[in-house]
């Protein structure tokens, strides 16, 4: 089954100096004022095999949770995979169109880790569609999530070039805001300490650190995004940027 509405309207965009863009919906084809853009970036290397039919099930309960809010309609998401490149499994969509049944069997795990590409995708990703929408009138804010088990080892670009593009995202005058959070999943020791310096090299709001990539542990973290999602939406128009506390 697809993950959304093969009918939605799609334009493929793309990104200056990479090799890699992403897709949105034609602004004719939206129904509202102002939107919310959710990136999720999730690691799809080698070493994620036992545990990705629980990434598979978390990006699903994170769809199925935001529908529930008041404020689905002016959400959009997209999803991303990242092992030695890049794969979209769908671009900037409205959340309603999104079946939570559509990622199962989507994870296809194997090979390196270019966290750094997935990094800068995903942020650059968010600021240049904004820019579109907020070219056009809508209000707009943005929310990256990115999920990893490990430290870059493949990339293109460097943690300068994800700084660069968070500082981009941040400064930027048309995203009312933008926040930005990197979770180690089944991390700890070395592996986290080295993530967590990552994220405070290139600008990340948040590290969070899941040491047990589990069912359970999966299904918090649905429910930390999804609270996330709905906080950062609720908080559009007023210029400020609001996440959930990151006790997990």
């Amino acid at each position: 089954m697809p993950v959304f509405d093969p009918n939605t309207p799609m334009q493929t965009r793309r990104l200056a100096g990479s090799h890699y863009g992403y897709s949105g919906t034609r602004l004719d084809a939206l129904g509202s004022a102002e939107y919310t853009l959710v990136a999720i970036a999730a690691d799809k290397s080698g070493s994620v095999a036992s545990f990705r039919t629980e990434i598979e099930r978390c990006l699903g309960e994170i769809v199925s949770a935001c529908r529930a809010h008041a404020r689905a309609d002016q959400l959009m998401m997209r999803v991303l995979t990242f092992h030695g490149g890049i794969e979209e499994l769908h671009g900037f969509v409205p959340l309603p169109t999104l079946d939570p049944k559509g990622y199962q069997g989507r994870v296809k795990v194997g090979g390196s880790t270019a966290l750094y590409d997935a990094c800068l995708n995903a942020v650059a990703s968010v600021v240049s569609y904004g820019d579109t929408l907020a070219s056009a009138d809508f209000t707009v804010n943005g929310l990256v999530f990115v999920l990893t088990d490990g430290e870059d080892n493949v990339s293109s670009s460097s943690a300068a070039d994800v700084k660069r593009a968070i500082d981009e995202a941040v400064r930027s005058e048309k995203l009312d805001s933008v926040h930005t959070v990197l979770v180690g999943v089944g991390v700890g020791g070395a592996t986290s300490q080295a993530l967590m310096r990552f994220s405070a090299e290139a600008g990340f709001d948040d590290y969070l650190a899941i040491e047990t990539a589990d069912a359970a542990s999966l299904e918090r973290l649905a429910r930390f995004a999804s609270r996330s999602i709905a906080l950062q939406s609720t908080a559009l128009g007023t210029g400020a940027s609001s996440t959930v506390s990151l006790k997990f």
